[in-house]
């Protein structure tokens, strides 16, 4: 692949996907490319480490318990409204790439099972957390992402065939001019050159309209 061009200005590159899909292992590796090519970039995930992330995280080991849908979204906005402030968008305006493991994006999906409405969380988050300049949706089926959820060891309480199936849809329906849909399915090295493609995409289409 050609040298990548410089972004002129922060770009946000949002990760997204089924549980199982491959988000985390592909943004690794992109992280390592775009260091090696002298890109100023960081990576970052949600739920965060802050205090609203390890009350979700807990839900994650424990079950929501007595948590309510509406209470659990608000945790949500919490730590999201944190992490714009202190993290994503001062990396933006530091110019920098940023890689975001997560975003409004999974509370769409996840919390759309709960009875919300996807498109009134969008709104909700758009309030104060910046779009992404792209989106790259690992596709996976959720047969095969939770074959390899069973693989890695015991799912998560949310990790459950039929819930994934219902994120899934969701996910599905989404439709951004930033989204690009990759296939998960293909050969780790097969994910990350498409992912590589894109990236160089975003990077050439930024560096000639001066960011």
């Amino acid at each position: 692949m050609n040298q990548l061009a410089t972004p002129r200005r922060g770009l946000l590159i949002v990760f997204e996907g089924l549980d199982g899909a491959g988000k985390t292992t592909q943004l690794g590796l992109l992280y390592e490319y775009l260091c090696q090519q002298g890109q100023d970039v960081v990576r970052l995930r949600e739920p965060t480490e802050g205090p609203w992330g390890q009350k979700l995280r807990q839900l994650l080991l424990h079950g929501r318990g007595d948590v309510t849908p509406d209470t659990e979204l608000e945790w949500f906005l919490n730590d999201r409204r944190e992490h714009v402030d202190r993290c994503i968008q001062p990396a933006l305006n530091r110019k920098q790439i940023v890689l975001l493991d997560r975003y409004y994006f999974s509370t769409m999906a996840y919390q759309g099972t709960r009875g919300y409405d996807p498109q009134d969380i969008q709104a909700r988050n758009e309030a104060f957390a910046p779009p992404p300049d792209l989106l790259l949706l690992l596709d996976l089926p959720p047969e095969v992402g939770w074959r390899r959820l069973k693989q890695r060891g015991t799912p998560s309480h949310f990790e459950r065939l039929g819930y994934l199936e219902q994120v899934a849809g969701i996910f599905a329906a989404m439709d951004f001019p930033y989204l690009r849909r990759i296939p998960a399915a293909q050969e780790l090295e097969a994910v990350q050159s498409q992912v590589r493609r894109e990236i160089q995409q975003l990077l050439q289409r930024h560096a000639q309209i001066g960011g």
